[in-house]
């Protein structure tokens, strides 16, 4: 993934938000009109301070009774009310609003994430994905939730407070206004640099996580190595690279607010000195000169706030580029516009036509090469050959995974390229050789090959799969919880929950990536017995490793090198000699 262009302003970033914004219109209406509620009573807080200093400390204040000095503060007391309502409210819709544009940011991106192509997540590590899931959608909930509303209202502030100086006193706020262009001056010259430096101190964190996730993932092989040390140390230096990138993007964001604010201030504090003047010619009167600064400091410091908030957009900016790459990212397998539906009902007839296939990662080696496969309706096949020869990337044509360079795969005369992805999917059950295990209870992983499946079908695939003992000996049951990649039990048995759940979806095309090769002697007798069942009046194609699996294909197709070079039964296979008899040499009759 290309990085995004420095030169890209932060708003054309952000504006891709706008969608997820416009969504919750209802939100982001009741916030704007609270901004302006509270923006309005901030504005009016000043003259309020005016009236009350006017009317409750001049000297003939006394001679005017205390009603005046009443209705003074109950009108500054008013005003403070309405600004913290209007704060309150202001902040309540502001954050929500963040809350829901950021779950439905991450929803999108995790939908686009896990519908792009095997090829795409072959290129990219897991770890990164969710980084910018997590780490890069986090920073923009601080762009909607407080970002856009401090940007906003300090903006409005800005406005309204540099109309209300003109009103007070004209001369002060013509000087006031010189040091506006100078506090922008500095954002606008940092603001470049800021992002870049923020793009990398996202990747480097990006990295960091990355790395621990790979580790965490892998930590038996580790601890099995007693590489604890290394690893803290790999990842202490991926921390030290991701700080010090850090450091370099907060010194920046600090020198450009520290100047900005410099100069508001000093530009604000020449002009009280000339008003103090004014104010002891007989020009002004306190409360004239007390409103001008409390205006003065509101326009300083909203303008020192649009001064951090144009630092936090550099860094979200940085973040949604990041976002928006992966979102700009278009599956290189996909369903057509108008898919044709999946004969019905299904036979299972495979024809793998002169296929020719490289990975994006291995373009120099093709892992098949001219490779034509035909399986009957019903047929057992099993692909045997060394490893590298090509047998797992035909399960990989056949679902999808990749689509071939050249060539065409068919199920029952179909292209699997003219039909659609899920339809395509759900016609084929996949046993692989290392099952995946969910962190959920044993039921939900079974149902995950149906999930319409009720409790009496779900026992009837347990039994079938000679599971029933192991699962019914576990604390809960079927209810138990599994643990992180099926932590609680053992190879054989997470095979054979995998093999419950290819049961359970009760698919016309059975691919067995050497299901058996976990289990124990006596698991292996019982798992072959429920996968004969399963395997009855249904197309499987089994990568096979296991004499047992091999004599009882109806037909044996060896492979080498992305190609076919020899097919047929394991007797006249073995009386043929050659490559086979090789590997069941090694393999089988040792």
């Amino acid at each position: 993934m290309s990085d995004a262009s420095p030169a890209k302003a932060p708003i054309g970033s952000l504006r891709t938000l706008w969608p997820f914004v416009r969504r919750h219109r209802n939100l982001f209406v009741a916030w704007l009109v609270a901004l302006a509620a509270s923006s309005a009573a901030t504005l009016s807080m000043p003259a309020a301070f005016r009236t009350m200093i006017d009317h409750g400390f001049a000297p003939g204040a006394a001679a005017a009774g205390s009603g005046a000095i009443d209705r003074a503060f109950l009108l500054l007391f008013a005003v403070a009310a309405a600004l913290a309502l209007a704060t309150a409210a202001r902040f309540f819709f502001v954050s929500l609003l963040g809350e829901r544009v950021v779950a439905d940011l991450r929803r999108q991106l995790y939908a686009h994430l896990i519908g792009l192509d095997a090829g795409f997540h072959d290129r990219n590590r897991s770890g990164e994905l969710v980084s910018r899931l997590i780490a890069d959608a986090e920073l923009l909930r601080s762009v909607v939730g407080s970002s856009m509303s401090v940007a906003l209202r300090s903006s409005v502030t800005v406005i309204g407070g540099l109309a209300m100086l003109f009103v007070t006193s004209p001369r002060l706020a013509a000087f006031a206004l010189v040091g506006i262009p100078l506090a922008v001056l500095p954002i606008v010259l940092g603001g470049r640099r800021l992002k870049k430096i923020s793009r990398a101190s996202q990747d480097r964190v990006a990295d960091a996580n990355a790395m621990a996730s790979e580790t965490l993932g892998a930590v038996r092989t580790v601890q099995a190595h007693a590489r604890e040390p290394y690893e803290l140390g790999r990842f202490g230096s991926a921390l030290k690279i991701a700080v010090d990138t850090a450091r370099r993007r907060i010194q920046a964001q600090a020198w450009v607010t520290a100047i900005a604010i410099l100069l508001v201030f000093g530009a604000i504090i020449l002009v009280l000195w000339s008003g103090a003047h004014d104010v002891m010619a007989g020009r002004m009167t306190a409360g004239t000169l007390a409103q001008f600064v409390l205006y003065a400091l509101i326009v300083g410091g909203s303008v020192g706030s649009l001064a951090e908030v144009w630092n936090e957009l550099q860094r979200a900016a940085a973040g949604m580029g990041r976002i928006s790459e992966l979102l700009e990212e278009n599956p290189a397998v996909a369903s057509p516009a108008q898919p044709l539906a999946l004969p019905q009902p299904l036979r299972g007839e495979i024809t793998f036509d002169n296929v020719t296939f490289h990975y994006p990662l291995r373009p120099d080696a093709p892992a098949l090469e001219g490779f034509d496969l035909h399986v009957r309706p019903g047929e057992t096949v099993a692909l045997v050959g060394p490893s590298g020869a090509g047998k797992s990337t035909v399960f990989s044509m056949l679902l999808r995974f990749h689509d071939p360079q050249s060539g065409d795969v068919r199920i029952d005369g179909a292209d699997i390229r003219q039909l659609d992805l899920a339809a395509l999917r759900e016609a084929i059950a996949l046993v692989p050789q290392q099952p995946t295990i969910f962190a959920t209870s044993a039921r939900e992983n079974i149902r995950y090959g149906r999930l319409e499946a009720d409790d009496a079908q779900i026992a009837q695939a347990v039994d079938a799969a000679h599971a029933a003992d192991f699962i019914h000996a576990l604390p809960q049951g079927l209810d138990t919880e599994l643990g992180e990649r099926g932590a609680r039990l053992s190879g054989g048995q997470q095979q054979r929950i995998a093999i419950a759940r290819a049961l359970l979806k009760d698919a016309p095309i059975l691919l067995l990536d050497e299901a058996t090769s976990a289990l124990d002697a006596q698991s292996e007798r019982a798992v072959q017995q429920a996968l004969e069942t399963l395997m009855e009046g249904r197309t499987t194609l089994v990568i096979a490793h296991r004499l047992a699996t091999v004599l009882k294909a109806d037909r044996i197709v060896v492979m080498d090198r992305g190609r076919i070079i020899a097919e047929g039964t394991h007797e006249k296979l073995l009386a043929e000699g050659g490559l086979y008899a090789e590997l069941a040499k090694l393999q089988f009759l040792d």
